[in-house]
């Protein structure tokens, strides 16, 4: 089977795309895509001809351009161009310049996708391409979704070359003497992948002949493993994850005797946005106090008694906020809450208003979780002694179905200290030996 009946067999078992599919081809100018595009043709796929000019190159990125566009017309095929200065971008984003490029790249591409009315993203990536993934992403430590490789199909982003290797490709090239352009620094080492290519995979070869072939069977082995990974932690996710309005409660005893504890709980909160270094830390929460978190750029994970709490970072969403000795406002669901530690005077007097909210601070500990009230809580309501749920206190209140469902409270150490804008807790409250008095007052939002 010659590689144009390997292409057309190998998009049609993946089901990658069809004949009546649009498809954007990303063509560099070099072998690997001018290839894909050749291809295409000959299987009679409707495609446009996409290429960015990244400035890198000087006369030699002008020089792949103009052979693109040129090559476009050859196949009578639609062409897309832009330029980008990827040195200065890279720079400010403080990115490398590899994943400035490649971040560029496909944001322009779906741009171009939405539109034109393109189907698919189609990219020249082949199975050397693959192999050096595979070992990259194992130094990197990416662990085992990053052993699969490259994708053939993700979202609307294809590759289609996948089953064929360089040599294949250039042996293509040659026997239909298709025109190419060469990147003079594919035979640099200055960036990752040409290192691994260049240096990495040839001397490992010198121990290994056959390394390309054995790391493309794995690469399909470990595919189907990562079935097997994927099964085993969407079960614990059923068991483990419970979504509680916007926020993911996780239950500490049953996690605790989760096994593997470490590999379970990574896959539970990198969703979230934490890393494999922030690991160890969210692990300890199961054994640390009340309101301890470890926090990602978006959420936070909080102890909440015999919970993990995950939270969104952004407080208009979260329904369990953590403040601080530093805070001076939270601002809420609800509305917002102003925060005043000051030494009382001899003259002070308590506020009437139940708005506002003054509580000896020797009583209180920090950090203080400001969340909605739940079934089962209780607090000693203030000139009482003896405690009260809060769903009898409401009833004593004449609230509504409505007004309850409005009601937050601010605890501290699993104390309810405040049932916000409605009454604190009389252990807290100023007491003639208080020195120190912090003063909450909520705004309604």
């Amino acid at each position: 089977m010659n590689l144009t009946e390997q292409f057309k067999a190998s998009i049609k078992n993946q089901n990658l795309f069809t004949q009546h599919d649009r498809l954007l081809l990303t063509v560099s100018g070099g072998v690997d895509s001018v290839v894909l595009t050749a291809l295409c043709h000959e299987a009679g796929y409707r495609f446009a001809v996409a290429h960015c000019n990244f400035q890198l190159r000087g006369d030699d990125s002008n020089r792949d351009e103009a052979f693109v566009q040129l090559l476009a017309e050859k196949y009578n095929a639609p062409f897309h161009h832009t330029h980008f200065d990827t040195v200065t971008i890279a720079a400010q984003q403080k990115k490398t310049i590899e994943e400035t490029a490649r971040d560029l790249r496909y944001a322009w591409f779906k741009e171009l996708c939405a539109a034109n009315g393109y189907d698919y993203i189609l990219t020249a990536h082949h199975a050397n391409d693959n192999i050096e993934t595979v070992l990259m992403n194992f130094f990197r430590g990416t662990g085992i979704k990053g052993l699969h490789g490259i994708l053939p199909k993700q979202n609307n982003i294809v590759r289609p070359l996948l089953f064929a290797t360089k040599k294949e490709i250039e042996a293509f090239a040659a026997e239909n003497k298709l025109d190419f352009v060469t990147d003079s620094t594919n035979a640099e080492n200055d960036f990752t992948r040409n290192y691994f290519r260049n240096e990495i995979i040839p001397a490992i070869q010198k121990v290994f002949p056959q390394v390309e072939m054995n790391v493309r069977h794995n690469i399909a082995r470990l595919g189907e493993a990562e079935q097997l990974y994927d099964q085993a932690v969407l079960a614990h996710q059923k068991k483990l994850l419970h979504a509680v309005g916007k926020e993911w409660h996780i239950p500490v005893l049953l996690l605790k005797k989760t096994k593997p504890l470490f590999t379970v709980l990574y896959e539970l909160i990198s969703v979230f946005g934490f890393s494999p270094a922030q690991l160890r830390d969210v692990a300890a929460l199961l054994q640390s106090d009340n309101g301890k978190y470890v926090a990602s750029a978006t959420h936070r994970i909080i102890r909440n008694r015999q919970w993990l709490i995950i939270t969104p970072v952004q407080n208009d969403i979260a329904e369990n906020i953590l403040i601080e000795t530093t805070d001076e406002s939270v601002v809420f669901f609800r509305g917002t809450i102003q925060i005043k530690s000051e030494n009382i005077a001899a003259s002070f007097e308590p506020s009437a208003d139940a708005s506002v909210a003054c509580l000896d601070t020797a009583a209180i500990q920090f950090p203080l979780l400001l969340r909605k009230w739940k079934q089962g809580d209780y607090f000693y309501p203030l000139g009482m002694q003896k405690k009260k749920k809060l769903s009898r206190f409401f009833i004593d209140q004449k609230l509504s179905i409505t007004d309850k469902e409005k009601i937050w409270v601010i605890e501290s150490n699993k104390r309810i200290i405040w049932v916000v804008g409605l009454r604190i807790d009389d252990r807290f409250k100023i007491k003639p030996s208080t020195s120190v008095i912090l003063s909450l007052k909520y705004t309604a939002g």
